[in-house]
């Protein structure tokens, strides 16, 4: 994959890719726009997206429910500059010259949308320091 766009990439993993790194993906979309390249996968991904994670994200304004979880690929880890895990452990592969950030969050897997919307809200916020960190909206 070229690297020639001069954008930040970003790659968010969770085990199912159907929770936590849907959520992630799809606040770091919303809340930089085109400033940032966004990718999710799963080290070991489910059928659908968790639909608890669908609602609470419907919520606040987000369609998600047309993702599918994908699968983890060395080639989306080599494409991105930072990747951020969430639970998926020594699954993900390690590249020099990456930035890997660990986001230990709860698994709402099995959850229903009340136990998920905490889970949301503190993604929102680590997304919006991510995002002044990565791409700081020009004045």
């Amino acid at each position: 994959m070229p690297t020639s766009d001069a954008r930040p990439s970003v790659l968010f993993v969770c085990v199912h890719n159907a929770g936590r790194s849907q959520m992630a993906a799809a606040f770091l979309t919303r809340l930089a726009g085109d400033r940032v390249q966004v990718r999710s996968a799963g080290s070991a991904p489910a059928d659908t997206v968790n639909p608890a994670v669908v609602e609470a994200l419907a919520e606040v304004g987000i369609d998600i429910s047309a993702e599918a979880p994908k699968v983890l690929t060395v080639e989306a880890v080599q494409a991105s500059d930072v990747v951020i895990t969430m639970g998926c452990g020594d699954t993900c592969p390690v590249f020099p010259g990456k930035r890997y950030l660990d986001w230990e969050l709860p698994d709402p897997a099995g959850q229903g949308v009340e136990a998920v919307r905490p889970i949301r809200d503190e993604i929102e916020k680590r997304i919006r320091v991510l995002i002044d960190e990565l791409a700081p909206a020009q004045p």
